[in-house]
């Protein structure tokens, strides 16, 4: 029952994404990057304390040790700044095809590093799920290689960080609540970028009304993704949930495709159906059944409510 729980707030946060990196694209116009994602984390975190203190779940903090705090300040840093930092600054030096792909490969090394450090074992169904996604991104995406140069480089590595990341989130959920992890991610992510920016002369407040706007709406989108990723991340093997993840980008493609009439070729709608046909490879189809089930159940409890 809990991995169906995982799996669901899993795919909960493939949702989120979709929608999320196609709001984002507006909301970072005319916004430094580096200062956007400084104010999205700080006020996430902001956030974060609130619900904490909600559930009066202050006290879990009392009860860190010196171990947790640095794996939490180095889920902040590997997590939420330093791969940041490098992702924008290798968009502008590389095409937004490439970028999206290499960076749509992080489940390649999760799945790696979670065998080597979390010893997850990867089943054939994941391997075989792992071809069926990378053909499908790279149909979806319309990528064709080219020559690999810096800017590339520095989104392979920002996507390495993310990966990372999510291998210390995964093992310190096994002792700390979802929601404390949660802050250690953003509330050391927007430490470590601030110093970044007051080192590099860019810190400034003069965001308009306009720009604080979308840094609120994009924070509260960016609160219900790291709330149902990190709690979903709990319950799921993390090679698994990194693999659902990528659900994401096909809800970006169609929504691309609904508001800005982009058209859909037939590779990318074959990419579409390989993608989901990875996702539920790496699932399973008894373990998709049962999600399904759940939510029919938990459908008709709410009409009957009603």
């Amino acid at each position: 029952m809990d991995r169906n729980k995982g799996v669901l707030l899993v795919f909960l946060t493939a949702l989120v994404s979709g929608f999320s990196i196609f709001i984002n694209k507006f909301g970072v116009a005319g916004i430094n990057s580096s200062i956007f994602t400084f104010a999205k984390n700080l006020l996430v975190s902001i956030f974060v304390i609130a619900i904490i203190l909600f559930f009066k779940e202050f006290n879990d903090f009392k009860k860190l040790n010196k171990k947790n705090w640095i794996n939490l300040s180095l889920i902040g840093l590997f997590g939420g700044s330093i791969p940041f930092l490098l992702f924008f600054k290798g968009l502008q030096l590389t095409t937004a095809a490439k970028s999206s792909f290499i960076h749509k490969t992080m489940f390649v090394y999760v799945i790696i590093l979670a065998s080597i450090f979390l010893k997850e074992k990867n089943a054939k169904k994941i391997i075989i799920a792992a071809i069926f996604l990378l053909i499908g991104n790279a149909l979806m995406l319309r990528f064709v290689w080219q020559s690999f140069n810096t800017g590339d480089l520095l989104i392979l590595i920002a996507t390495i960080f993310w990966a990372l990341e999510n291998i210390i989130s995964k093992n310190l959920l096994k002792e700390l609540s979802s929601r404390v992890v949660i802050f250690g991610r953003m509330f050391f992510g927007a430490f470590f970028i601030f110093i970044f920016l007051l080192f590099t002369k860019q810190f400034y407040f003069g965001l308009n009304v306009q720009q604080f706007g979308w840094v609120l709406l994009t924070s509260i989108l960016l609160l219900f993704y790291v709330i149902t990723w990190y709690t979903g991340l709990k319950y799921v093997k993390v090679s698994v949930a990194t693999c659902v993840l990528l659900f994401g980008s096909v809800i970006t493609t169609i929504l691309d495709y609904f508001f800005f009439r982009a058209g859909l070729s037939f590779s990318q709608s074959v990419g579409i159906f390989l993608l989901l046909i990875g996702i539920i490879i790496s699932i399973g189809i008894s373990q998709l059944n049962d999600i399904i089930k759940n939510i029919l159940g938990w459908s008709r409890k709410w009409i009957h409510l009603n």
